[in-house]
């Protein structure tokens, strides 16, 4: 942006062409975004200002986000929050940037377990809490648990809890995977690291830079984490329980393999919009 105070058309115009030479394929969305915050306006709002100068506040405040945006950094990390589920989630630096994938994972839940009874749920690596919460606000009579190695992602995940009136119906865990926990679930979820090690170098640098390392990296094969989970869930399930796991893209076989060894039935492997095998759907025997 220049260092005149341009109108709101300008600005758009400007912010769309800076990030665009950055190579940001959703630049005019993005800077659209980015500047309604900027001026605490929805879109009608944008538009109907369009031939109004940008506040000198505003106008600051907008050059920091498109610095930021073109140095690669996700719209939802410089905004510190995403909507899944058509629900609102707080990010931080400890938590994964919830996909809309992973609402395949949540349909898959809702979709396994009966509805208008009560419902033990468990979400293991949490993040944010996205997919209990989730799950919590479409089924009234469940309570879940979150857990997640790191502490300052279960603050988060407790926090959105309470932001989204859920909180009474969940509760969040510092721990490794299921080490500390004894009781039984009828619904277990995780969305677990799953990105092979050596391939984390080749990912975008919006995910590579920014999301926690912890949440993505599943070892030298990706399947880390599914060990760990195949070798917990048949002491977490209640019996005809039903564990959903996220997958990453190629490794439906194998975690289904992992699972079938552990003494789990598998009862589908859902698949995204865009025909990707997204989540297992295993159950207890």
């Amino acid at each position: 942006m220049t260092t005149r105070t341009p109108k709101i058309a300008e600005a758009l115009r400007e912010g769309t062409a800076r990030l665009a030479a950055s190579r940001i394929d959703s630049a005019a969305s993005d800077a659209r975004i980015l500047l309604m915050h900027a001026l605490g306006t929805d879109r009608t709002g944008l538009l109907s200002r369009a031939g109004e100068a940008v506040p000198a506040e505003a106008a600051a405040r907008y050059a920091g986000y498109l610095d930021r945006r073109a140095a690669h950094e996700p719209v939802s990390r410089i905004l510190g929050h995403r909507e899944f589920w058509s629900l609102d989630f707080a990010l931080g630096p400890a938590t994964l940037d919830p996909r809309p994938d992973s609402e395949t994972l949540v349909e898959a839940a809702l979709a396994a377990v009966p509805a208008g009874r009560p419902l033990r749920v468990l979400d293991l690596g949490t993040g944010t809490g996205c997919l209990l919460l989730a799950v919590l606000h479409d089924r009234p009579g469940a309570f879940g648990v979150g857990v997640d190695r790191s502490e300052a992602a279960a603050r988060v995940a407790r926090d959105n809890a309470w932001a989204l009136g859920l909180s009474g119906r969940a509760a969040f865990l510092v721990g490794d995977w299921a080490t500390a926990l004894a009781g039984r679930f009828d619904l277990v979820l995780s969305n677990p690291p799953y990105i092979p090690e050596a391939d984390i170098a080749a990912l975008e640098p919006e995910v590579r830079e920014h999301d926690p390392r912890l949440a993505l990296s599943g070892g030298a094969d990706g399947l880390d984490a599914y060990r760990a989970l195949a070798a917990a869930l048949p002491a977490l399930l209640a019996p005809g329980g039903t564990a959903v796991v996220e997958l990453g893209i190629g490794q439906a076989a194998d975690v289904t393999a992992l699972f079938r060894g552990a003494g789990l039935d598998i009862a589908g492997t859902p698949h995204d919009l865009a025909g990707i095998a997204r989540c297992v759907i295993a159950t207890s025997r």
